[in-house]
């Protein structure tokens, strides 16, 4: 039999119960909870471009120390959040299946522009001359430049521009070669099999005859007794462009928004940015896939890649990440002073839950709430009423103007609701993926929201949830979980006057 003390206790809880206003009758919340997009951070560009004056990501063939036909290098990171670094996709990503190296996909090809150019492998090996060499015997010099891939040496009977070009087509993302002579280098004349001075250096990006800035200079040959040892120079360096390239394939889980254009994005939902070694559309997927969750926002849902031009040649590529997913209307950085966008792609991830914040259902212009509609549908026990509903209200919603709520909502019933979406997930077989969502069990007091008790399931089975007094909307991310084709995701709990409000449902790839 309870003690005096608890039944005290419990005839408390009624009395306080009963003086609250459900929210099916549109009561009062005990805390705010909505947030405006409008009051989320925007896309910090001061921090990018100041970083940007800081990078350095040009390099070039270095003879003196790598081989011929080495492996091109993977992506890596030059900066993080306005923080110079020199680290690998996989460690800065460490929540995601980043590649150790960079996947090379593409779609059919196109013709391009000067203000059209995109950074990935061609279909045709038709190129033009960017810029020729000075004349044969006057020094010249090599590129230094970004998005360097690896070089080889052709035959240097000739001046052998078509060896060069032909070597590029069989690499992954060439899309432009830098043809020069260099004497006296080592290496080149005694060492390295080909024996050969005529080099031929890739890139994923495309350069200019302002980028000519390695003269040589170096010594190379050994020193015997006092003799003088030859320094390394350059002649007859010559710049060779693809004109037919391709456009980057969306990245797995994400979805082409715009692009290519001319602007970056300067958007709401705002999580960081990052530099990296190339125009890499994977590489800044993994990186959004792994960016740590926001907690006013959740996970990183859209990010915006671009390669930033300073005083015409190209510096590094940036990928800016974003809590909600923006459009090409807010592409409207075109850059600043000397610094121009190019390239700039936007893309979402991919939600397989249909209408995750349930903006759907508007059946109203201020309060309503349904127990289900076109895209979800919530049921309740036998004899329960309204114990999983959505309701168009903004002052409940996350974001937005919708959420759902689990619990009776008039009040009739202290039973648990169940909320599922009106289809099942599209999901691929084997693939795995991760709930994301934001509660809330702050309607009433903490006293009387003890009890909440919200349960993620995944095919009947429970992945993650929520459970005790939450204040405001809080970020919730399940275990992850395998698809198996077509899956069952439900959310089940509630239980009035301990309500829960659910909103921004997403379930990503990882």
């Amino acid at each position: 039999m309870p003690s005096l003390a608890r039944l005290l206790g419990l005839a408390a809880l009624a009395v306080s119960a009963s003086a609250i206003i459900p929210p099916g009758h549109q009561g009062a919340l005990n805390q705010t909870v909505n947030v405006s997009e409008n009051d989320t951070p925007t896309t910090d560009n001061e921090s990018i471009v100041n970083t940007i004056g800081q990078v350095n990501q040009k390099s070039g063939a270095a003879t003196h120390s790598t081989p011929p036909s080495a492996p091109v290098p993977p992506t890596t990171v030059t900066a993080l959040d306005s923080s110079l670094t020199n680290t690998t996709l996989t460690d800065v990503a460490s929540n995601s299946t980043a590649p150790s190296s960079r996947r090379r996909r593409s779609r059919p090809a196109k013709r391009f522009a000067d203000d059209d150019l995109l950074p990935a492998k061609r279909q045709q090996s038709s190129y033009t001359q960017v810029f020729s060499g000075l004349a044969p015997g006057v020094h010249d010099a090599s590129i230094e430049g970004t998005a360097y891939l690896t070089y080889t040496v052709v035959p240097n009977s000739t001046y052998n521009v078509d060896a060069c070009l032909d070597w590029c087509d069989t690499v992954e993302d060439c899309v432009f070669v830098n043809l020069y002579y260099e004497f006296n280098d080592y290496l080149l004349d005694f060492v390295f099999s080909q024996q050969s001075n005529l080099v031929c250096a890739a890139y994923s990006d495309i350069h200019n005859a302002t980028e000519k800035i390695n003269f040589g200079g170096q010594t190379s040959y050994p020193q015997v007794g006092n003799e003088t040892v030859p320094l390394t120079y350059i002649t007859q360096s010559s710049g060779w462009a693809a004109d037919s390239l391709t456009e980057p394939e969306d990245p797995d889980g994400y979805t082409l928004v715009f692009g290519p254009t001319g602007g970056a994005n300067n958007a709401p939902g705002y999580m960081g940015f990052a530099f990296l070694s190339f125009y890499d559309v994977d590489g800044c997927a993994a990186l959004c896939n792994g960016r740590g969750a926001d907690p006013v926002g959740g996970g990183c849902s859209y990010f915006n890649i671009w390669r930033a031009v300073v005083d015409g040649t190209p510096t590094t590529y940036t990928c800016s990440m974003y809590y909600l997913v923006a459009n090409e209307t807010t592409a409207v950085n075109y850059g600043q002073g000397d610094l121009v966008v190019t390239y700039s792609r936007g893309y979402s991830r991919n939600n397989l839950v249909i209408d995750g914040g349930f903006e759907g259902y508007n059946a109203c212009d201020d309060f309503c709430l349904t127990e289900s509609y076109a895209n979800w549908i919530g049921s309740s026990p036998s004899g329960g009423d309204y114990d999983a509903s959505i309701i168009h209200f903004q002052d409940y919603a996350h974001f937005g103007q919708s959420s759902a709520l689990l619990g009776a909502a008039f009040g009739d019933d202290a039973d648990a609701g169940t909320l599922t979406p009106a289809q099942k997930l599209k999901t691929v077989a084997g693939q795995t993926y991760v709930v994301q969502v934001f509660f809330s069990s702050s309607f009433s007091s903490e006293e009387l929201e003890g009890p909440a008790k919200v349960d993620i399931l995944w095919n009947g089975k429970r992945v993650g949830g929520t459970s005790g007094f939450v204040a405001s909307y809080t970020f919730t991310q399940s275990d992850t979980v395998v698809g198996t084709g077509s899956d069952v995701l439900s959310f089940v709990g509630g239980a009035a006057p301990a309500w829960t409000f659910v909103d921004d449902v997403k379930v990503f790839e990882v």
